[in-house]
Order: C-alpha cells, then structure tokens, then sequence
C-alpha cells in the first residue's frame, strides 16, 4: 500500500512564507499563519513543500489505507491561497455565502488575497470546522 505523497516535514513555516516573492500573498499568509495559530492552539508545521498545517489526525479506510495528515491549514500557491477545511463544506454553506469571493473544491477553499472576503467569517468557517475535525478524529 503507498504511503500519502504529502507528508509532514521538519521544514519551518515561517522561513517559507519569508520566501514568498509576491508581497500581498506573503502578507497574507503571514496573517493566516498567526489566525490559524490563534483558533488551534497549535503549532504551524510544513506538510510536503508547501502545505502550512495545524494539528493532525490518523485516518483509517475501509480499504486499509491509513496515514496521517492535517487537521486544517493552508497553502499560498502561484494562483491563489487554498485552506484546507478536511471534511469539506457541506456542512458550512450558510458561512461560505457570506465569506465573499472564494471558489470550494472537495476539502479546499481558494481565495485570491484576503481582502476579497470577510475575515471574520473565515475565522468562524475555520474554528467550526477544527472542532468538527476534532470530534471525528479525537486526538
């Protein structure tokens, strides 16, 4: 059985995002960084090469495939900055129709900067779903 691609490393976080060229992205993922330490109360961790973690979790499926990965976290790519919300949204709509602009895929939340959505909704999208995350997967 393969083992998950991205895994966590002892890279350290804020040396990445230091290294982030375009300046409103490093801005605000230095932003992001102190938010979702602020909600966790975790640690930040580099997961793969570019993945900013809080927390992690062991999954198990029915196939037998387990590993470990992050609680929630994000990721500042070249695009946009993806946020990792892991059981994905459905369970969020009323939040994500007043956060503002943002697209979803399966467990991930792209926005362009920050400025396009409302902060404080981001922060109440994020601590519900931490805690979902800690119910389902108890540390």
């Amino acid at each position: 059985m393969s083992e998950n691609k991205t895994q966590l490393t002892d890279l350290n976080p804020d040396t990445f995002i230091a290294a982030i060229e375009h300046s409103v992205k490093r801005q605000d993922s230095e932003q992001l960084l102190q938010l979702f330490a602020a909600i966790t109360k975790q640690k930040p961790q580099l997961w793969g090469t570019s993945i900013i973690g809080f927390g992690q979790y062991h999954y198990r499926y029915d196939s037998g495939r387990e590993g470990d990965f992050l609680r929630t976290g994000f990721s500042p790519r070249k695009q946009n900055i993806a946020i990792y919300i892991i059981l994905g949204f459905q369970p969020y709509q009323d939040l994500l129709a007043k956060l503002g602009k943002h697209k979803t895929g399966k467990s991930c939340l792209y926005i362009n900067k920050l400025a396009d959505i409302d902060i404080e909704v981001l922060k109440q999208l994020i601590e519900k779903s931490y805690q979902d995350m800690a119910e389902k997967y108890p540390l």
